[in-house]
């Protein structure tokens, strides 16, 4: 099993971070291009929801489904119910450093399938530079929306 870790700070209160991870909109501003994500039901945040989508990676469809649990306004984890990966926890933690700073720490646990397509688009998509370049991009867009949010847009 591979466990993947990345954090950075936000300049923004534990409450306003987590009201931007609660908004079923988070997933389209944290997916990069020139990937696409086209959702198919998304449910608001909460034990147990449910968010079903597909990301389209150039022509490769990923169809992922993720449960949620241990959600509060600390954080939250997906699993993956459905998708490539054998094996897929992602878990999202925010830490209040200071009354307008907050770290966000992501620390992922999965194994990529044994054979076939998912192995190969699992390698693809999620081998450790990609997935540094997904949570850098991540990590600009949260700040961008943070400060919108902020600015009142």
């Amino acid at each position: 099993m591979a466990v993947f870790d990345y954090s950075f700070t936000v300049n923004a209160p534990l409450v306003a971070v987590s009201a931007f991870h609660h908004d079923t909109s988070a997933l389209k501003i944290l997916t990069p291009p020139p990937t696409f994500v086209q959702l198919h039901d998304v449910q608001p945040l909460a034990e147990g929801s449910v968010s079903k989508f597909t990301v389209w990676a150039g022509p490769l469809p990923i169809h992922w489904t993720a449960v949620h649990s241990n959600v509060s306004e600390s954080g939250f984890t997906d699993t993956q119910a459905e998708g490539v990966m054998k094996r897929w926890e992602h878990t999202h933690r925010y830490v209040p450093l200071s009354v307008g700073k907050t770290r966000v720490v992501e620390h992922i646990e999965y194994e990529f399938a044994s054979s076939g397509k998912d192995k190969l688009v699992g390698h693809l998509i999620f081998n450790r530079a990609a997935l540094v370049g997904l949570f850098t991009y991540r990590k600009f867009r949260t700040r961008w929306a943070l400060r919108n949010a902020a600015a009142g847009h």
